[in-house]
């Protein structure tokens, strides 16, 4: 089934809209007004079956169209329809349209039927908690610093894509969030994601999977990175892979935002650091760094062990050092210029 090519609507033709609605996690006190308010003024409703129930409390008196897991574009392809014939459509998605969900297959479908903004059929997404989210305000605060997130399903995506990005995310630190980890029919993929992962970090990493967020059945489990096949994982979980800081407290994952690298607390309260200057870079930082590179690599260090030594490349580092230093006094940036929400 594929979309038929666009038409103009004429002015007697009523204008129809498709409403990519992230319903959240699935508990109604988490969806956003906007997303309820979108379903309440459409004509119909289409989603995923587990979806659809998710919402049937708003479904009195409207058209809903059931699809299973995997006919998304036979989704897009009915909103489009629906659309055409100049009615409100609501397409739902769990979590957030845009993360994992319906507003790429839409847009795909809308593009390859010529669809532009003046067709005569308006698109609206609506946002959504996503999983990632919703997983953390449940386990703590393990996204507080620098995290990705990845999909383990092989249903449109190679394999060797899939384990490239498990390897550079693991390398790199990143908090990680495992979507679509499991299913009854892919059951290794998250062997060797877990078998990548422990190339880079250490087995006693902290990992938290959380099934049905804020759903009927919800589970919670803490484990490590090396017993966490071990778990309970499916379809309807996540997985919450922490970084070399991570930690597990009084039943909490955390991981720190990096402020102990700037202040110590002292007698007197929090003090920055010798060396280290409130609202300024690190001494670590770019600045700092760039000095330290060039420092060693004058007193003799090659670059190929100062690309082993940082963990970077060493085509990179040759660029880094052959860059003129503006060594002069560059002149002071407005706050408004330099200031970032949760930075200090």
């Amino acid at each position: 089934m594929t979309p038929t090519p666009m038409t103009p609507s004429s002015p007697t033709t009523p204008r129809g809209q498709i409403t990519l609605v992230g319903i959240g996690p699935g508990s109604p006190e988490h969806m956003t007004a906007r997303a309820r308010s979108a379903i309440a003024e459409a004509d119909t409703v289409i989603g995923y079956v587990t979806y659809i129930k998710l919402v049937a409390d708003l479904l009195d008196g409207k058209e809903v169209i059931r699809k299973s897991m995997t006919e998304e574009l036979d989704r897009a392809i009915e909103a489009l329809d629906r659309a055409r014939q100049g009615k409100k459509v609501a397409l739902i998605s769990s979590g957030d349209a845009g993360v994992y969900g319906m507003a790429g297959p839409t847009y795909e479908v809308l593009f390859q039927a010529g669809w532009t903004p003046d067709s005569g059929v308006a698109v609206e997404i609506v946002p959504g908690a996503s999983a990632l989210n919703s997983c953390a305000a449940l386990v703590g605060a393990p996204l507080t610093h620098d995290f990705c997130a990845i999909s383990l399903s092989d249903l449109l995506t190679p394999w060797p894509v899939i384990a490239r990005r498990l390897d550079a995310a693991a390398y790199a630190d990143f908090v990680v969030a495992l979507y679509n980890p499991k299913s009854g029919r892919r059951t290794r993929q998250i062997v060797e994601a877990q078998r990548l992962f422990l190339r880079h970090r250490r087995p006693d990493t902290p990992v938290v999977i959380v099934k049905s967020a804020y759903r009927r059945r919800e589970q919670i489990h803490f484990t490590t990175l090396a017993a966490m096949c071990e778990a309970d994982i499916g379809m309807l979980s996540t997985v919450l892979i922490g970084n070399s800081s991570t930690f597990v407290r009084a039943g909490r994952m955390v991981t720190p935002r990096g402020y102990a690298n700037k202040y110590q607390n002292g007698d007197e309260g929090f003090a920055t650091r010798d060396g280290e200057k409130a609202g300024r870079s690190l001494s670590t930082g770019l600045t700092g760094w760039l000095d330290t590179l060039q420092a060693e690599h004058a007193a003799g260090t090659d670059v190929a062990a100062l690309a082993l030594r940082h963990r970077l490349p060493e085509d990179y580092l040759r660029a880094v050092l052959a860059e003129p230093r503006d060594t002069g006094n560059a002149a002071p940036a407005t706050a408004a210029a330099t200031a970032e929400e949760g930075d200090a």
